[in-house]
């Protein structure tokens, strides 16, 4: 299940998480952020207990995004500890995004 992240529980659980974590950054307008939310859910039920796998809304969320330079959604970001690794930018297929999980628990 996707964790909620926001400006405020940022650090906790993606900073200090002892686990890699994905990102997902839309909005509730975002078309092709609906597209890939399946794929996000998914890979959130495939890999339970190996990463982490948040949602950020940044119509609510404006901090985070900011510092990590997001300009574009949906963008998913790949935290391992406690530094950013990797970044996708748009709707991608899921094999793509569990490409780069894969590449987070190496």
């Amino acid at each position: 299940m996707e964790v909620e992240i926001t400006d405020s529980n940022f650090d906790q659980v993606v900073l200090q998480s002892d686990k890699p974590v994905m990102i997902d950054l839309w909005a509730e307008w975002c078309g092709p952020c609906r597209v890939i939310a399946p794929f996000v859910h998914e890979i959130a039920e495939e890999y339970q207990g190996k990463i982490v796998v948040g949602k950020m809304d940044v119509d609510e969320n404006t901090q985070i995004p900011a510092k990590y330079g997001v300009r574009n959604i949906p963008t998913i970001l790949f935290f391992k500890n406690g530094e950013l690794v990797d970044k996708q930018v748009g709707a991608v297929p899921k094999n793509l995004l569990v490409g780069k999980v894969e590449a987070l628990l190496k």
